[in-house]
């Protein structure tokens, strides 16, 4: 498939809500089922604002979490500078469904996705790219058109190891050629600690997340030095949110998770608790029983095609001392506490994500559940699958 006819299936997908006639139970539901608990939502994307506001710093949240337009749009509204997209592809999603300021937060190195970043450079209003190599750089001067215009910021790795550079020279090369052309603005840079998120301890956390951006600092007063300020300065995760603020230089935060929360941010510890209880789990997988082969356990209908898994299971918050075990790409087997029987057979069961961000990308819209317990609307997951 050429890219072209990739792009213009992705710009045909629905960004709008499909309204239902009739709300929905969630026994109606057909499972396994993305349900989204509105007012979770909203309250988790005001108190994030809230919270970075009162700290001066502005938020930037990560739209590879749920790949949404009319949940960028519900952050805007709330103040987001801007919101950010992994991929080209998610940009492209995110733009044709009405998102004007976005920052894609990985590099790209070929000349066809530097070609699409070039023209979505002319329908958004605010189109933002990180870049880490001479290459990376080129290859977009290369294509982007003339009557184009697009921030760049210099994506700067100190410990991660994934994308990014380490080389203070580097980035000030870098930065004197973007400053040089007039189709380009340079505006920052970029840091992002992905590995640190998941620190189980948060005094440990807090101790690594602040000693990166004590390197990063580095990096700022030597560019500094050469005359170059940074407009921008932008990182950071959910589980940091609360200690990267302390960072004078930072200026926003590209927090994802927090919106929807999972298992695995859960099991970290918050500030105040062994349990990161900061926000509220908003999203989570409906599933039904539908078979009990023997005594003991029971079977529900969603697999590794229903959740995402790094490192932990499925977990029901409504059944407490049921395991979930994964039996496969379909099923998954809950094994119940010896001597209860806490389920029935065709019962519908929910499940927070072990890790909301690919779960969401198995899914093609968003049951979206109201105060009354019904489901209201769907919402597409405008950007799903679109990886590259």
């Amino acid at each position: 498939m050429s890219l072209p006819i990739v792009l213009e299936a992705v710009r045909s997908r629905s960004h709008a809500p499909l309204e239902l006639d009739q709300p929905l139970p969630l026994e109606a539901l057909p499972t396994p089922a993305l349900v989204l608990k509105r007012s979770a939502l909203h309250r988790n994307i005001a108190t994030m604002a809230s919270f970075l506001a009162s700290h001066g710093k502005g938020v930037r949240p990560h739209a590879k979490t749920h790949k949404c337009p009319l949940i960028c749009r519900e952050q805007i509204a709330a103040g987001a500078v801007g919101v950010c997209v992994a991929k080209v592809g998610e940009a492209v999603a995110q733009i044709a469904g009405g998102v004007q300021n976005v920052l894609i937060t990985s590099p790209v190195t070929t000349v066809s996705k530097a070609q699409v970043v070039g023209e979505l450079a002319l329908l958004a209003t605010d189109l933002n790219i990180v870049v880490d190599s001479e290459l990376g750089l080129q290859t977009l001067l290369s294509v982007l058109p003339a009557d184009a215009r697009m921030g760049i910021l210099i994506d700067i790795d100190v410990a991660m190891g994934r994308t990014g550079t380490r080389d203070a020279e580097t980035a000030a090369s870098l930065i004197d050629k973007v400053q040089a052309d007039p189709r380009l603005k340079f505006l920052g840079i970029q840091h992002y600690a992905g590995h640190l998120m998941h620190v189980p301890e948060f005094a440990k956390r807090r101790e690594k997340s602040l000693g990166l951006w004590d390197k990063v600092a580095q990096i700022l007063e030597f560019l500094d030095a050469r005359g170059i300020t940074c407009e921008v300065v932008t990182g950071a995760g959910t589980g940091t949110y609360n200690i990267d603020v302390a960072v004078a230089e930072l200026t926003d935060l590209q927090v994802g998770s927090y919106i929807f929360m999972d298992e695995e941010y859960r099991r970290v510890a918050s500030e105040h608790s062994g349990r990161f209880d900061d926000f509220e789990v908003s999203l989570t997988v409906a599933c039904t029983t539908i078979s009990q082969p023997r005594q003991g356990t029971m079977t529900v209908d969603g697999g590794y095609k229903a959740f995402a898994s790094d490192t932990v299971a499925p977990v029901s918050d409504d059944l407490a001392g049921v395991d979930f075990h994964f039996a496969g790409d379909e099923h998954g087997v809950l094994v119940l506490p010896e001597g209860e029987q806490a389920l029935r057979l065709g019962q519908v069961v929910q499940f927070v994500t072990p890790h909301c961000d690919p779960t969401v990308n198995l899914h093609d819209y968003y049951w979206v559940q109201e105060d009354d317990e019904l489901i209201h609307s769907c919402w597409p997951i405008t950007a799903r699958g679109c990886a590259w």
